[in-house]
């Protein structure tokens, strides 16, 4: 009967992954529509369908928060951990959308590797939540942040390469609001996972 009254961690770190699997799902599909444009509104409906899955799984990481006496880490640190994670997918649904809703019908190979770039954040953003059970493995996490600083900081160069090309070249003027909306979207994604990062490194140091 006391047992029913001992404080759990729960699920937390399974509920990270879960949500890591979504982003990356999310990246890729993100990733395959800029090279697959006339399958943009199909592209968009994935994309949108691992927003959703990893929506619920903010929820239910907020819900067993709250119902839990012992967590991990700190709250604060689980809160903002999971729902920058969720913005993640927030704005990778912000950009499929973009991209179908004004009917891009091609974008500069700069957009594509920005893309890229993304892919490779989220895959990093999943190894790292994949480790942070196991605070004896700190050093690899702290390294696997440092390559999600490292790739934020190239799609920053590339954007501000793109807009440069962009503005020198690009004469019609509404396609050229389409293309910055859709690459400065794709960057932030960047930023985003950034910003994971650094919410990593903090459990990190505080708790390794």
């Amino acid at each position: 009967m006391f047992g029913r009254f001992m404080p759990t961690e729960g699920k937390f770190f399974e509920l990270f992954n879960q949500h890591a699997a979504c982003m990356v799902a999310g990246s890729r599909e993100l990733s395959a529509m800029l090279n697959d444009l006339p399958n943009a509104e199909a592209r968009t409906v994935a994309v949108q369908n691992n927003e959703k899955k990893a929506d619920r799984i903010t929820h239910e990481t907020i819900d067993l928060m709250h119902k839990t006496f012992i967590t991990p880490f700190d709250r604060d640190e689980i809160h903002k951990l999971i729902s920058t994670m969720d913005d993640i997918l927030d704005l990778m649904e912000d950009v499929a959308t973009a991209v179908w809703m004004y009917d891009i019908k091609s974008v500069p190979t700069e957009a594509r590797t920005l893309g890229e770039i993304c892919v490779k954040c989220c895959e990093r953003v999943q190894s790292t939540v994949a480790l942070l059970h196991d605070m004896d493995r700190a050093r690899e996490i702290l390294k696997l942040c440092e390559e999600i600083d490292g790739l934020e900081s190239d799609a920053d160069r590339l954007l501000r390469a793109s807009l440069s090309k962009l503005f020198r070249e690009e004469s019609d003027v509404k396609e050229l609001i389409k293309q910055k909306a859709v690459s400065e979207l794709l960057e932030s994604v960047t930023d985003k996972c950034e910003d994971v990062a650094n919410i990593i490194e903090g459990i990190v140091l505080e708790n390794a």
